[in-house]
């Protein structure tokens, strides 16, 4: 029998997760279309003859029946495969949803709130859509923070509280799921999101293992950007040791440049991602 995001946030013995973290699906070379802007954002999205491929691979891994939806009723069995998909850019409804659908799946995306409506972001009448094809979706703040886990506490509170709130308007009903802009994540993050009310948080760090923070679960995800081939997602999927130890193993050196940069490793990661 599986679990819910309730019994799996009460256990004592850690439980696991394989989540794949995607954001924009565009036509071919046209990567302003959908969501954020500049180098640094476009790195992160896929054209969509590369994404089907990753699907595909994702379908005939050993991970393909256990794509699942978070759900604090519907039960998870055994080590679930979440896709999700930051930001909220327009390509969720238009280019993501569809292609999932087709594999049968359904995925999870993630909004910024502040952003719903304006050029190359989902719209109101969209996001409700998605929810009624049997889509999840989260909040991923208001305004996008570049990091998170240093914005001021009463900042940090209202960008979980009140991009919660917009969405509940938008969809009538309670929004549980969240997930962490910018890379930038710390305990604080997820105590901020729990006092908001969101009972599962994801987060960009490369690991499968979930902890529960003050009764908000929090799960990490192995990131895909466009210069990944399919067959890591496949591999990731079907839970492969070495894809998620070498990203596990680059993000814990990247943590330590941005504890020791700060808002410098921002500017020397855009200076690199733009040649």
């Amino acid at each position: 029998m599986g679990r819910s995001i309730s019994d799996m946030r009460a256990t004592l013995k850690p439980v696991e997760a394989l989540s794949l973290m995607y954001h924009d699906v565009v036509e071919p070379g046209c990567f302003e279309a959908s969501g954020f802007p500049g180098e640094g954002a476009h790195r992160y999205k896929l054209e969509r003859d590369a994404f089907r491929r990753h699907l595909e691979a994702i379908r005939d891994s050993d991970g393909a029946g256990r794509v699942s939806m978070i759900s604090n009723t519907a039960p998870w069995s055994g080590r679930p495969v979440f896709l999700t998909f930051d930001d909220g850019g327009v390509s969720a409804h238009g280019c993501i949803a569809p292609l999932l659908e087709s594999f049968g799946w359904r995925g999870h995306f993630f909004i910024t709130t502040g952003r719903i409506g304006s050029s190359g972001f989902v719209s109101e009448a969209q996001i409700r859509d998605l929810r009624q094809r049997g889509h999840v979706i989260g909040s991923h703040s208001i305004t996008h923070p570049t990091r998170m886990s240093y914005v001021p506490w009463e900042q940090m509170k209202d960008e979980w509280s009140a991009s919660k709130a917009r969405l509940e308007e938008i969809l009538g009903e309670p929004v549980k799921t969240a997930s962490v802009p910018g890379g930038f994540y710390s305990k604080k993050v997820a105590q901020a999101a729990a006092l908001a009310g969101f009972e599962a948080l994801f987060n960009s760090e490369p690991e499968s293992r979930t902890h529960s923070v003050d009764g908000c679960l929090v799960i990490g995800r192995y990131a895909i950007l466009r210069d990944m081939p399919p067959a890591i997602s496949g591999a990731i999927a079907a839970g492969s040791f070495f894809p998620r130890w070498k990203q596990s193993l680059l993000w814990k050196a990247k943590k330590v440049a941005k504890a020791a940069g700060g808002g410098a490793y921002l500017r020397v990661r855009e200076t690199l991602v733009s040649k």
